[in-house]
């Protein structure tokens, strides 16, 4: 379903915190059914796994499904498969087209440990989560974390490769979640405001205020990200049993100032330029809303900050 640019900027206008406070309780309400699937589930298998591109929210969305869980008295433990991470070996790593080192591919994982610790968690054994250091590319000997699954207990599995064949072929009763930012804005009948780039506009301004990395970085690793996307992700999106828009239809007009002044500065002639060229002038068709409007416990603060989850 596309919002509608007219729709977006009279709500912008004439009643900011009504927008604001409607659009979260949408996105709760999809939380709500997520959770009330997975408990359901819950006697066939204790494993969730929720994948999603970059940007997705899939980490806060995780985080207010183990909410949720809990008030319906299901103990919930959360794991970030990022942390299943391979020691990265120069010399066996995958590689991108370009020859930089690949770390959207499913390879980077290890896959054996990640299956091996489904099985042993759905047989009620302990599992040491592994942890891994991103800024030396290896696993470090300390784990994260112990987990072992009393019977009203499950365990969110988040990332972006959660349902690849590899994993869901050998765990069939495992909960399946697919959140991504879909919905297009239109504006007399035209698309004006790419799905896509409600994602790349959060993840630039998540990895500028939190990351280190400048908006040309972000846009120079976007193409990759997208190649990976439609690589290792969304051919194996159908396979949830849930599926989820994340996508809040306020986030551009909180998102404009700081937005347009980020893609401003980014050079001409680093890859997908000329996406950039349309997402700056379309980021600008929007309003303004203040993110003191935003509630401290919304997806947007994933990315903006000042909220109530620990990342």
């Amino acid at each position: 379903m596309a919002y509608q640019l007219e729709d977006i900027n009279f709500r912008t206008v004439s009643d900011p915190k009504g927008f604001v406070e409607e659009s979260d309780a949408q996105y709760q309400q999809k939380v709500e059914k997520a959770a009330a699937l997975i408990s359901e589930n819950c006697a066939k298998s204790p494993i969730v796994l929720l994948s999603g591109p970059s940007g997705s929210g899939k980490t806060t969305t995780a985080m207010k499904i183990a909410g949720e869980l809990n008030r319906r008295g299901i103990g919930t433990h959360y794991v970030s498969m990022d942390n299943y991470f391979k020691t990265i070996d120069p010399a066996t790593c995958p590689r991108t087209p370009e020859g930089e080192i690949d770390l959207e591919s499913p390879q980077c994982l290890d896959m054996a440990l990640l299956n091996r610790h489904f099985d042993m968690l759905a047989a009620g054994e302990r599992i040491f989560v592994p942890k891994y250091e991103f800024s030396r590319k290896m696993r470090i000997q300390e784990p994260s974390s112990s987990i072992r699954l009393k019977s009203d207990e499950v365990v969110i599995f988040e990332g972006i490769h959660a349902l690849n064949d590899i994993i869901t072929e050998k765990h069939p009763d495992a909960f399946k979640l697919y959140i991504s930012a879909r919905s297009n804005v239109e504006f007399k009948g035209q698309v004006v405001f790419k799905g896509t780039w409600f994602r790349l506009v959060r993840r630039t301004v998540r990895d500028y205020l939190f990351r280190g990395s400048d908006p040309a970085e972000t846009m120079a690793m976007w193409a990759n990200v997208r190649r990976g996307e439609k690589l290792h992700i969304s051919p194996f999106k159908d396979k949830a049993d849930f599926q989820f828009d994340s996508s809040l239809p306020y986030e551009p007009a909180v998102f404009n100032s700081v937005a347009t002044e980020l893609f401003s500065t980014v050079p001409a002639g680093i890859e997908r330029f000329e996406e950039l060229r349309s997402v700056l002038p379309a980021i600008q068709l929007f309003g303004h809303i203040s993110e003191e409007l935003v509630a401290p416990d919304s997806l947007l603060r994933e990315f903006i900050g000042g909220g109530i989850y620990e990342y």
